[in-house]
């Protein structure tokens, strides 16, 4: 997995966490939270969004997500990324990558 870029978030006001009402789920060394279609993460006293750079493919990855899975689903820009094992799925081009 690539290392999360570091994008801050400008003018969010909210502080993500425990009870903040937002859907929180591990992300390898993090907790990320599904905010208004995009993925947010705490970084020191502010707010990141939480992307990857570059394409990282799941190399080996059978297993096919969907509505019916049984993995946590979050709408991310103009995809669904599926929460699996501390990282999220994203379909890309006949395979999985690593978001």
């Amino acid at each position: 997995m690539n290392t999360a870029e570091h994008i801050t978030h400008a003018d969010h006001a909210h502080a993500h966490g425990d009870a903040c009402g937002h859907v929180a789920f591990p992300h390898g060394d993090h907790t990320d939270y599904a905010h208004d279609g995009h993925v947010h993460r705490m970084h020191e006293v502010h707010v990141d969004e939480c992307v990857t750079g570059g394409h990282t493919v799941h190399h080996n990855h059978d297993h096919q997500h969907g509505d019916t899975c049984g993995h946590l689903a979050v709408r991310h820009g103009d995809h669904t990324d599926y929460v699996h094992d501390g990282h999220r799925h994203a379909a890309h081009e006949g395979h999985w990558d690593d978001h």
